[in-house]
C-alpha cells in the first residue's frame, strides 16, 4: 500500500470530538489575532495605528504591570534557596519574619527540599497553615484532611467534572455568562452543560426559580444534573452574592442533591462598602448545615485577589461533605498528577496566613495589598463610567472581581455585517476595537448570554497610569464605529 496515499494516523476528524467542542475564548481567536499584531509591532515600528496591545482579555494581573507582594517573594525566596539563610547579612536583605516563616515552612517540608515530590494533597504542614486561615476568615473550623493543593483553581475544577461526570446524560448546572473553564471541562469530559441565566437588569442576580426551572428541564430531557456551579464574586459579570441568596443556594443544593462547585478566587476582590465576601461553607455552617449535610467544593487561587500570582499556579480546594470511599478516589485522581507545584503551595498558605498585627512586614504588607485593592477599585469605577457613556453601551457595576462585562446594543447595519462574514456581532467589534486600538477585550459569546444579546469581557488590570488612554481610544473607536454602521 502506498504510505503516502493512506490516511494520516491522526487528522481533525479522528482526534477526540470532545477536544474539537471544547473552546476558551480568553485565549481564542482575537488573542491570537493580538499576538500576531504584536509581533508585527515589534519587527515593523509605526505600522500600526497604536504602539501597544492592551491584554484585557485573561485575569493576569502581573503581565500588565502589578508587582508581587514582597513578603510572599522573600518568603519564596529564601525556602527555594535556603542556603541563604546561613549568610551574614540575611538581616539586611530580608525581613525577620520573611526569614522565621520561611525557616517554619522548611521544616514543615521532608528534606527542606522544594524539588521533591510531596504528599498528594499536598505538605501537610501548609494544609494545616491554610485550614487555620479557613476557620480565621469563616469562624467555623476547618480541617487539612479537606484540602487539596491544586495547580491553581482550574486543575481543581477539571478533578471535579472527571470524578462527576459518567457520560453525556451527566449534568452540571452552570451560570450563563460564565467562565469558560466549565464550558470547556464539561466539553472535555463529556458531560452535559445544563445553563442558567444570571438576570442583567438586576446586577446579574442569581434567581432560584430559574435554576430550579432549567433544572427540571434538564431532568425531564434524561439528564442527570450532579451539581451547580455559583462564581462569586463573579467572572465575568463582577457581582458579589447577598448573604440571604447564597443561604438560598445552599437550601436549593440540599434539597435537590446537588453538589455545590463554589468558584471563589475573586474572594479579596470586592470594591463597594455596601457588600461583602462570604464563603458558601460559612453561610452553610451558619445555617446549621454540618459537614454530612452539604456536598460542598470550594475553590481559591492565588492567580487572582491582590496577589495575581497566575504563573506561580497555587491554588486549593476544599472539599466537604463527601463519604471516606469518595475521598479515597479524590485522592486516587490527585495521585495520578502526584503533586501540585510547591511555590504554589507555599504561596497559598501565605496568602491564607498573611504577616500580623507585630510582625515587621505587617506595615508594607498592608500598604501594598490595601494599594492594588484600592486601585482595582478606582480603575474599575472608571472602566465602568466609560462604558456607560458610550452610545448604546450599559454596562452594570463592577462589585468584585476583575472585570466588566458591558452590553452593546449594536445598530442592525453591525449586526449584517458580522452575518456576511460568518461572525457573532460581539465578536466583529472585538476584532475591529483590537485592529484600531490595540485593546484587547473578549467577545461575550465567548461566556454565554441572552440570546440576542451582545457583549464583551473587559479586564480592568492595566495599570492605572494606562486607563485614561484605553478610555480615549475605546471613546474615539466606538463612535467611529457606531457611525459607520448607524441604521
Amino acid at each position: 500500500m502506498d504510505r503516502a496515499a493512506a490516511a494520516p494516523p491522526v487528522s481533525i476528524d479522528t482526534i477526540n470530538p470532545k477536544v474539537l467542542k471544547c473552546q476558551y475564548a480568553v485565549r481564542g481567536a482575537i488573542v491570537s489575532h493580538a499576538q500576531r499584531l504584536q509581533q508585527e509591532l515589534q519587527t515593523s515600528q509605526g505600522s500600526l495605528p497604536f504602539d501597544e496591545i492592551l491584554y484585557c482579555n485573561i485575569g493576569n494581573p502581573q503581565s500588565l504591570g502589578q508587582q508581587p507582594i514582597t513578603f510572599f517573594r522573600e518568603v519564596l525566596a529564601l525556602c527555594d534557596h535556603p542556603a541563604l539563610l546561613g549568610k551574614s547579612n540575611i538581616d539586611a536583605l530580608f525581613s525577620k519574619d520573611a526569614i522565621g516563616r520561611a525557616q517554619k515552612i522548611l521544616d514543615l517540608i521532608p528534606g527542606r527540599a522544594t524539588g521533591a515530590y510531596s504528599h498528594s494533597q499536598g505538605i501537610k504542614g501548609l494544609r494545616d497553615a491554610i485550614a487555620a486561615g479557613i476557620a480565621i476568615r469563616d469562624g467555623f473550623p476547618a480541617n487539612a484532611d479537606d484540602i487539596f493543593l491544586t495547580d491553581g483553581a482550574s486543575p481543581g475544577v477539571h478533578m471535579m467534572m472527571q470524578l462527576l461526570i459518567r457520560s453525556e446524560n451527566d449534568g452540571i448546572l452552570c451560570p450563563i455568562p460564565q467562565y469558560p473553564l466549565y464550558s470547556a471541562s464539561i466539553a472535555l469530559h463529556g458531560g452535559s452543560l445544563v445553563p442558567y441565566y444570571l438576570d442583567e437588569a438586576t446586577g446579574w442576580g442569581l434567581e432560584i426559580s430559574d435554576v430550579k426551572k432549567q433544572l427540571e428541564d434538564a431532568q425531564s430531557k434524561g439528564i442527570t444534573v450532579r451539581a451547580l456551579v455559583v462564581i462569586n464574586p463573579g467572572n465575568p459579570t463582577g457581582q458579589v452574592l447577598a448573604e440571604e441568596n447564597q443561604k438560598k443556594i445552599v437550601e436549593f443544593c440540599k434539597n435537590e442533591g446537588l453538589v455545590l462547585l463554589a468558584d471563589e478566587v475573586y474572594q479579596e476582590n470586592v470594591y463597594v462598602d455596601n457588600k461583602k465576601f462570604n464563603s458558601f461553607k460559612k453561610i452553610a455552617r451558619s445555617m446549621g448545615y454540618g459537614e454530612e449535610d452539604l456536598y460542598l467544593v470550594s475553590f481559591q487561587s492565588i492567580s487572582k485577589g491582590y496577589h495575581g500570582e497566575c504563573g506561580k499556579r497555587g491554588g486549593y480546594m476544599e472539599v466537604t461533605g463527601f463519604s471516606a470511599e469518595v475521598r479515597e478516589q479524590f485522592y486516587k485522581v490527585a495521585s495520578v498528577n502526584l503533586c501540585s507545584n510547591i511555590s504554589g503551595q507555599i504561596i497559598a498558605s501565605l496568602v491564607m496566613n498573611p504577616p500580623k498585627v507585630g510582625d515587621e512586614s505587617y506595615k508594607s504588607f498592608i500598604a501594598e495589598k490595601n494599594g492594588i485593592l484600592s486601585s482595582l477599585a478606582r480603575r474599575a469605577k472608571a472602566l465602568e463610567d466609560a462604558f456607560n457613556s458610550l452610545e448604546g453601551v450599559t454596562c452594570n457595576k463592577a462589585e468584585g472581581a476583575m472585570y466588566l462585562f458591558p452590553r452593546l446594543h449594536l445598530p442592525q447595519k453591525a449586526i449584517d455585517a458580522a452575518k456576511a462574514v460568518i461572525a457573532a456581532p460581539d465578536t466583529l467589534y472585538a476584532r475591529r476595537l483590537l485592529d484600531a486600538t490595540g485593546i484587547v477585550v473578549v467577545p461575550g459569546s465567548g461566556f454565554g448570554q441572552v440570546p440576542g444579546t451582545w457583549h464583551v469581557r473587559c479586564t480592568i488590570l492595566p495599570q492605572e497610569d494606562k486607563i485614561p488612554a484605553i478610555i480615549s481610544r475605546l471613546k474615539a473607536f466606538h463612535e467611529a464605529f457606531m457611525d459607520e454602521f448607524r441604521d
